[in-house]
């Protein structure tokens, strides 16, 4: 199990960002948004990067494929199926009802259980 904190952003110091032991740089949502929202000039990646906004909400991977993007100028062919991949998953994603967690939605085989 992965821990997780909040701290506040190191760019706008108002919000805080979720934060892991691997997290270096803690940025809010909103600021990596701001980051993200540059224009896109070439075709195939301006098609790539066409979807909704709440998806990048959702996923900071897809954040920051698309910031890598704009940083460097260009995309490997695994980062670009990942992206796809993942945006599909979280796109066709069901929500997950508050409160219940996913081993209790998972069938428990009969040799698990003790009577």
């Amino acid at each position: 199990m992965r821990y997780s904190y909040k701290q506040k952003c190191i760019v706008c110091r108002k919000d805080y960002a979720i934060v892991t032991w691997k997290d270096r740089n803690p940025v809010c949502v909103k600021c990596k948004m701001k980051e993200i929202a540059r224009p896109i000039k070439d075709g195939k990646f301006k098609k790539l990067f066409d979807i909704d906004k709440t998806l990048y909400e959702k996923s900071g991977f897809l954040r920051n494929i698309k910031s890598s993007y704009l940083r460097f100028g260009n995309l490997s062919e695994k980062q670009v199926e990942m992206f796809k991949k993942v945006a599909q998953e979280i796109k066709h994603e069901k929500p997950v009802k508050k409160g219940h967690r996913e081993f209790l939605e998972q069938e428990i085989p009969l040799e698990f259980l003790r009577f």
